[in-house]
């Protein structure tokens, strides 16, 4: 071969080396520039994991994470839950949209994290039971004591329920602003997702604070039924109660008041008492029965608030207002359940 002809073929070697470096250096380039969003997303979800308030605002375009505040993550009351409840979370990337030209990505994360939905029923349904006795013993607690007794209660829960765990995905839309990507904004369901699926500390205990003043105000069509020959007569996890007998007295103005009288059983852990246990109401043609105070003193109607010890059982009464002389219908079941939980019924002849 000739030395001209060499020459050529080596240069055009070399031009095709070139054109191939130069066109792996482009897709080099398109690669690194295709993963800087998702390192931003990954980091955003670490910070996430270490409750890192000032990382995850720092990666996010306007820096603004009020919506955390919103649902008290940011509390520093709740902080050991929360920090306990989200390094529990694992993430991975599900689906990547990347526009070069644009500057602009839609990561996909698929995140599992800790539902608490149990832990927060049993929490403030304890809670709501504390404050009760707190409120019949005279003593006053003030909202950060408030604050600090619920955030206690919440982190004892959760070292004792089952850990639960939810799945999610969230779409985070990021541009890319100089030599960074910014996550636009956090939306709710980083929140609800940090919260483990709870809305709001403050917000669900004054729902069910609500819940509790309209338990007595049910119209007739809530009212229960019941059929000849059911008792109040129930046991769970928490307690037992079983109907004794019932009968007609005065009330302090001298008219006619109902006295039911039931045993409770305390099946619980730690000494409880009827008063924070057990929901009893009485309707009578539709209408829900006021509670009454009778003339005369009864042991039994101060056994209705006294603390018992796990496994202790004791008699207990309690006295509703009456309107007449026709058939009054009991239903029984759990304090502060969440959701119903299970009742049970009676007819009582008044006459």
């Amino acid at each position: 071969m000739s030395l001209k002809k060499q020459r050529k073929k080596k240069g055009l070697l070399i031009f095709l080396l070139v054109v191939i470096l130069a066109a792996a250096g482009c897709a080099g380039y398109y690669f690194y520039q295709r993963q800087q969003p998702v390192n931003t997303v990954k980091a955003f979800l670490d910070d996430v994991k270490a409750m890192d308030f000032e990382g995850m605002a720092e990666l996010l375009q306007n820096g603004d994470i009020t919506v955390l505040d919103e649902a008290d993550i940011t509390n520093a009351a709740y902080t050991a839950f929360f920090t306990s409840v989200n390094q529990k979370m694992d993430y991975d990337i599900a689906e990547t949209d990347f526009d070069i030209l644009n500057g602009t990505a839609n990561i996909t994360a698929h995140i599992r994290y800790i539902d608490g939905s149990d832990i927060y029923r049993d929490t403030i349904t304890e809670f709501l039971k504390q404050i009760v006795s707190t409120a019949f013993s005279g003593e006053t607690l003030t909202e950060d004591q408030t604050q600090q007794q619920l955030a206690s209660l919440l982190e004892q829960t959760a070292g004792t329920v089952e850990e639960k765990y939810a799945e999610v995905d969230i779409t985070y839309p990021l541009i890319k602003a100089g030599d960074s990507w910014k996550i636009i904004s956090i939306d709710e369901n980083t929140a609800k997702m940090m919260s483990a699926n709870f809305t709001n500390v403050q917000d669900e205990i004054n729902d069910s604070l609500v819940e509790m003043e309209n338990a007595g105000n049910s119209e007739a069509e809530d009212v229960p039924q019941a059929a000849q020959g059911d008792t109040i007569d129930m046991t769970n996890e928490k307690f037992t109660i079983h109907y004794k007998q019932h009968r007609i007295a005065e009330d302090i103005s001298g008219a006619s008041c109902l006295m039911v009288y039931y045993d409770y059983s305390n099946n619980g852990t730690s000494n409880s008492s009827a008063m924070v246990d057990v929901s009893l109401q009485a309707f009578q043609n539709g209408q829900a029965l006021s509670a009454a105070i009778p003339s005369a003193d009864d042991e039994a109607i101060n056994q209705f608030m006294t603390e018992v010890t796990p496994g202790q059982t004791v008699t207990v009464c309690q006295a509703f207002t009456l309107n007449d002389q026709s058939d009054v219908t009991l239903q029984a079941g759990e304090a502060f359940s969440f959701g119903g939980g299970t009742v049970t019924s009676q007819i009582l002849k008044v006459q």
